[in-house]
């Protein structure tokens, strides 16, 4: 994303009872590009809201990858501050996060542009091998 300053003013739900409420705010500097941390955290709640243990778990699931919880909390930290993700009320001592409509976004963006890399890598290595 080129633009500097987004305003969010609407309200989007995902299915199956998750929604999203981004409320009317404005994000200054929204990232122009995402870490791999970044999009891995992302992905795991477009798929509804977690808390950290809970993300940790399903980004290892999906991607193989462990984070630990210092890497975590610091992109979550970033991801808020960005509004990308906000933060829920806490259930007991959990603090559940969710990805905005600005987060979607932009990690569907970033997915859509990584897959055009990913074909064409994956075509030139296959010509390679031959």
């Amino acid at each position: 994303m080129t633009i500097s300053t987004i305003v969010i003013s609407r309200f989007d739900v995902l299915g199956e009872g998750r929604g999203l409420l981004a409320p009317k705010r404005r994000v200054s500097n929204p990232p122009k590009d995402l870490s791999e941390r970044n999009v891995l955290i992302l992905a795991s709640l477009a798929g509804g809201a977690k808390h950290g243990y809970a993300l940790i778990q399903d980004v290892r699931e999906f991607a193989g990858v462990t984070l630990g919880p210092g890497t975590l909390y610091g992109c979550l930290a970033k991801l808020e501050a960005s509004g990308l993700i906000e933060a829920l009320p806490a259930q007991d001592r959990r603090l559940p996060y969710r990805i905005t409509v600005v987060g979607l976004e932009l990690l569907q963006a970033r997915l859509a542009a990584s897959a055009r890399v990913a074909e064409v890598g994956l075509a030139r290595t296959r010509e390679a091998l031959v």
